[in-house]
């Protein structure tokens, strides 16, 4: 078994945490950081062997899953949403990794392949998006409130298998969740200086798209 402590943030996850959860079992350790879930979530992740703690989320992401570094005790940090699943291939490329002590690499980066409503999307920008999610301890920490990042210092790789993520179940959760998280991107835009303008607002919409429509068309 590889030193890696996993990390999940919740929020009312009751229909995704078990099957998470049941293929990081490669991990030493599972933490849930639960934002006060009104469902079953925490008494599913308990029963499964993880350790959970209650945190309040207050529309901050990064403060959330750097509570669970705080918390964590093993070399490695694998940082997994509820919604995603690291699978047989992926799995046993981040154990061997892991296990390599000549790896001399901070983290890793992994592609992360959406399923949307039954069929993988793998057009365009969808299945291209690499998210550092694997690091060493001590190495980082998560900035921005939403649109979170990892800042961790060292070489970063690139892993070659990707996270299956199922996001937005229903066309409605969809919407609300893009306007929740969008009104605090605005926030944090507005904190780091920066102003929308004419292009932003009007043009920058449709352009993407017209590159997301034809550029997915030619691959």
């Amino acid at each position: 078994m590889s030193s890696i402590s996993a990390i999940i943030p919740t929020k009312n996850e009751e229909r995704n945490i078990a099957e998470c959860i049941k293929v990081l079992d490669f991990c030493n350790e599972i933490l849930i950081i639960d934002d006060n879930s009104t469902d079953n979530t925490r008494e599913l992740a308990r029963s499964l062997g993880a350790r959970v703690f209650l945190r309040d989320l207050k529309s901050d992401f990064a403060s959330q899953r750097n509570f669970g570094l705080q918390k964590a005790k093993e070399q490695w940090i694998l940082f997994v949403d509820a919604d995603e699943r690291v699978g047989e291939s992926l799995r046993n490329e981040i154990v061997q990794l892991t296990n390599n002590p000549a790896i001399n690499y901070s983290g890793f980066q992994i592609k992360r392949e959406d399923v949307l409503w039954g069929k993988r999307l793998k057009h365009s920008e969808f299945g291209k998006t690499k998210l550092l999610r694997l690091a060493r301890r001590n190495t980082g920490i998560w900035r921005r409130r939403v649109h979170e990042y990892w800042d961790v210092k060292g070489r970063i790789g690139t892993l070659k298998y990707s996270l299956l993520h199922f996001p937005h179940p229903s066309l409605r959760e969809f919407i609300s969740d893009i306007n929740w998280q969008s009104t605090l991107h605005a926030e944090e835009n507005l904190k780091e200086g920066k102003r929308p303008n004419i292009f932003t607002i009007i043009l920058f919409p449709k352009l993407k798209l017209f590159y997301q429509h034809f550029h997915g068309r030619n691959l």
